[in-house]
């Protein structure tokens, strides 16, 4: 090593690098995201929003097909 070039040396067991506090730093959402899309509640909330939108396209199609073919 050169005597003009820094030295930077990093303890990995230095307990002032390490953040235990897990809980406080995320945030609302990804507590929302943790609760409604992971598990079996996720599972749950995926199937009834894909009925949803099952129905709501058929509903769409079906007034669609109503007023294209009326005569």
């Amino acid at each position: 090593m050169e005597s003009g070039e820094a030295s930077v040396q990093y303890n990995r067991w230095n307990d002032d690098n390490i953040n235990v506090n897990v809980a406080a730093s995320q945030t609302n959402l990804n507590g929302i995201y943790n609760k409604m899309c992971t598990g079996q509640l996720g599972i749950a909330v995926r199937v009834a929003g894909s009925l949803a939108v099952m129905a709501a396209m058929y509903i769409v199609g079906y007034i669609t097909g109503y007023y294209v073919h009326k005569c």
